[in-house]
């Protein structure tokens, strides 16, 4: 396993972990029934996500970017394995980008400060309910990346035992 890889494998085990965190929010929003103790836990969690310093934020985009761009440089290499492989990571991952940004900011933005006579409590708790989706969306995002790097590695040494022999 080289640095790219290692890069791609440590973006994306990074973000599972940061939302494995945010599912314990998310399971009681999503598959329990909503009750105004869930609702005000999730929303007390992610007014503290969304007010976290600015370096955080950072810190996360820049993982995120390191991710992409060990995807991006294992893309140069350009064989059949990097062309199958890391070219589905690489769209797995800028689709979970696509739903961080579209999905997970804008719920973000109306659960913690809702625009004042047009976001009602129902709107927020809807936002939280999107965002518990969109988070899980992306663990599955993040988790098909991990499987397509594990499948382009056991492809790699399948590949070398069959030259050997």
């Amino acid at each position: 396993m080289g640095f790219r890889q290692a890069a791609v494998l440590s973006s994306a085990c990074f973000f599972l972990g940061v939302l494995f965190i945010c599912f314990n929010v998310d399971y009681r929003v999503l598959f329990l029934p909503v009750t105004d103790e869930t609702v005000a836990d999730a929303f007390q969690f992610y007014t503290m996500f969304y007010n976290a310093p600015p370096a955080i934020k950072a810190l996360m985009h820049g993982v995120m970017g390191f991710g992409v761009l060990g995807l991006v440089f294992k893309l140069q290499k350009w064989d059949e394995s990097a062309l199958f492989f890391d070219g589905c990571s690489l769209a797995a991952n800028i689709f979970s980008i696509g739903v961080y940004t579209g999905v997970t900011i804008p719920a973000l933005r109306t659960i913690v400060t809702p625009l004042e006579g047009i976001d009602t409590r129902e709107d927020q708790i809807e936002a939280a309910k999107v965002l518990s989706a969109g988070n899980t969306i992306i663990m599955v995002l993040l988790g098909s990346v991990l499987l397509m790097q594990g499948g382009q590695e056991y492809a790699k040494r399948l590949e070398a035992r069959e030259l050997e022999k």
